[in-house]
């Protein structure tokens, strides 16, 4: 009976070839390494010397470098004249911190990966790195070099003075648009007793999708609050089309009497 029932149950499917799954080949822009096995003087059959290359077979393998750490030592030689005594040495190298000991290469990796957001080129979604300093300093401590903490935030502290005028020209930039779209969001603000609810405002120029070439470009304020004085403050002197949610915060800039004019609202 039992046997019965397990034919009934059974069912006939149709045949297929399976398929062997095709590996992606590597990215043409990685460097590659010739490796040549060395060849056999004499044939492997008979023994004789009278052989000739006739092709070969070319194995890929990915392969990566480990992070490297050096140290660069900049050596300024000095010069004495000695007709007038006087010692000559040439100017010291360019610092992107002034009289800093860390390099750009360090200083930028270490922002990076703090707070640099990756968007996918296929794709409208995107992934930050989020390696908080402190996780970067043990990662740095295991590869041999010891930074400490306070040391770590001190250059980004630099940083953002450093790339300050970049930050001016991309503001300048994003205002020059006759149309916004500003958000905001929520951010964890560190404080005595536990941490506090503050904002992350973005102001975000994007025409080429309508009737405009110009480059995108987003601009982002921090507040402790969401007060519609910030609003006020962000946008003062600007005028134009902002597409926005229904906030009341924004109910400021669109008054008439405003002093640069009305911002008109373009709701979501």
């Amino acid at each position: 009976m039992a046997a019965e029932q397990l034919a009934a149950k059974a069912s006939t499917v149709r045949a297929f070839t399976r398929r062997h799954p095709l590996r992606k080949p590597f990215p043409d822009h990685l460097p590659r390494e010739r490796v040549v096995v060395e060849a056999p003087d004499t044939c492997s059959c008979c023994g004789s010397d009278r052989i000739v290359k006739m092709g070969e077979d070319i194995t890929e393998t990915l392969e990566v470098i480990p992070r490297q750490w050096k140290v660069i030592q900049t050596v300024r030689e000095k010069f004495t004249c000695l007709a007038c005594e006087k010692i000559s040495q040439p100017l010291g190298p360019f610092h992107a911190i002034p009289r800093g000991w860390a390099g750009p290469s360090l200083i930028a990796m270490l922002v990076f990966e703090k707070r640099a957001f990756v968007r996918h080129w296929s794709e409208d979604n995107g992934e930050r790195q989020h390696q908080p300093l402190n996780r970067q300093a043990v990662r740095f401590a295991r590869e041999g070099v010891e930074l400490n903490l306070s040391t770590l935030a001190y250059l980004v502290g630099h940083t953002t003075v450093a790339l300050q005028p970049i930050h001016v020209l991309i503001e300048d930039h994003v205002r020059a648009a006759g149309c916004l779209h500003g958000d905001d969001t929520t951010v964890p603000l560190l404080a005595r007793g536990g941490a506090k609810k503050a904002r992350l405002w973005t102001y975000v120029r994007d025409d080429q999708r309508w009737n405009g070439g110009a480059p995108s470009a987003a601009i982002f304020r921090f507040s402790r609050d969401r007060a519609a004085t910030n609003l006020n403050q962000h946008l003062a002197g600007w005028q134009g089309v902002l597409q926005a949610d229904a906030y009341g915060g924004y109910n400021d800039l669109h008054r008439a009497d405003r002093d640069a004019g009305t911002v008109t609202s373009a709701l979501c």
